[in-house]
């Protein structure tokens, strides 16, 4: 339990999450950057980052099919 504590307590930046959500995203990320978002990033961010990465992710891809549906080129 206080394992999960001194997790939630971390202090590593918001954009630092967004950053290694990101990198996440696409599958690229180095073990040695894991390693160092183990040590400093607070578990509840990645969680919301990934949460907001996620919705942004399926707007995008709604948006690009009702393009290409509406454009006429997918026939």
């Amino acid at each position: 339990m206080s394992d999960l504590r001194e997790a939630a307590s971390r202090r590593g930046s918001f954009l630092q999450t967004v950053q290694a959500v990101g990198w996440s995203f696409f599958g690229i990320r180095r073990s040695k950057g894991l390693e160092q978002d183990l040590q400093k990033l607070n578990p509840v961010h990645v969680i919301i980052a990934g949460v907001f990465g996620a919705a942004l992710l399926i707007a995008a891809l709604v948006f690009l099919v009702r393009w290409v549906v509406g454009s006429g080129v997918a026939v």
